[in-house]
């Protein structure tokens, strides 16, 4: 018998928004960790810590909470992704534990402080291009035959995948700054404005580069982009519109324009990646329905999950209320 719905667009929708939603959150506080060998001084690593500190924990909820729905409703992408991407999640996984062990010890430190800022730049650092290499291995495409994963352990590393992780690095970067600006003040917001330009025109060069590269790794997206009418070249352009409107915020030293600009590059450039695939979830060859495990654990699950998604929402709104406002060096929020 055939199911009344087809649970799998639901599926899709809600791994992709958990997917976003750990991207921007998680971003700018990996943001401060990429950042944190740069800092004028002391205090100003002080600010760039207290800014995230009640909230990055928060923020990874997004990450559990898409890995684990991914394992529920398309249990495929594991079987393939996981072979192919062991060594790069392992370094993700590692970057974030050594920044999640920093931020505890950190605090504590007197004359060992200047080992957990390296732990904390360097786990930063290290999750970022991680993530970002696995973006691109998405976009390049898996050798699989029979729905497993036929290649070798260190195909993900590429060329084109070290571009994207570092252009992942200056993303992350950029949303780091741009929360600095909205969370501190004095020379501290205004070392933020400064470097924010520089960061940009890092993100907006790997931006050109790999829009130019991804045709050229993948023929799927070459024949979508360019063979076919689509709106799809909307995308682009909504990103470089977020981008004239973040020089423009900064032209006129806006607080909080600058952050909200910089997530309209990500949104745009992440529903410009997911068009461009979807809806093909292990490319080149398999479909989200292809993926997709049983209907009726689609629909057990999905039950469950949208009681746990409002609660989610609503404790990070509550927290991010809670502590908002800015941060003080030496004291914390006021």
């Amino acid at each position: 018998m055939e199911p009344v719905f087809d649970l799998v667009p639901i599926w899709a929708g809600i791994i992709g928004f958990g997917i976003i939603m750990y991207v921007l959150m998680d971003g700018f506080d990996l943001g401060q960790g990429i950042l944190f060998p740069f800092a004028p001084d002391e205090d100003a690593r002080g600010v760039m810590m207290n800014s995230v500190a009640p909230v990055w924990d928060g923020n990874e909820t997004w990450l559990i909470l898409g890995g684990a729905g991914l394992l529920a409703a398309f249990p495929l992408v594991y079987s393939v992704f996981l072979p192919a991407l062991y060594l790069g999640v392992f370094l993700m996984l590692a970057g974030l534990i050594f920044r999640g062990v920093a931020f505890e010890f950190r605090f504590k430190a007197k004359t060992s402080r200047y080992l957990w800022n390296w732990a904390f730049a360097g786990g930063s650092i290290l999750a970022s291009f991680a993530q970002g290499a696995v973006v691109g291995t998405y976009i390049q495409g898996f050798e699989v035959e029979n729905f497993r994963y036929v290649g070798g352990a260190l195909d993900w590393l590429t060329p084109f995948t070290v571009m994207t992780g570092l252009g992942m690095l200056a993303g992350y970067a950029l949303l780091g700054s741009t929360w600095l600006i909205m969370k501190s003040e004095g020379y501290i917001q205004d070392w933020a404005y400064r470097i924010t330009p520089y960061l940009l025109a890092a993100l907006a060069a790997v931006f050109v580069i790999v829009s130019i590269w991804t045709p050229l790794v993948n023929d799927d997206v070459r024949s979508r982009w360019f063979d076919q009418v689509s709106l799809i070249w909307l995308l682009p352009v909504g990103a470089l519109i977020s981008m004239a409107v973040l020089l423009r915020a900064l032209k006129r030293r806006d607080e909080g324009m600058p952050f909200v600009a910089t997530m309209g590059i990500f949104i745009f450039a992440y529903l410009g990646l997911l068009f461009s695939k979807l809806p093909y979830i292990v490319p080149p060859t398999y479909t989200i329905w292809d993926a997709a495990s049983a209907h009726e654990s689609q629909l057990f699950l999905l039950i469950g999950l949208l009681f746990v998604i409002p609660f989610v929402l609503m404790y990070t709104a509550w927290t991010y209320w809670v502590f908002r406002g800015k941060v003080k060096a030496g004291v914390g929020y006021h």
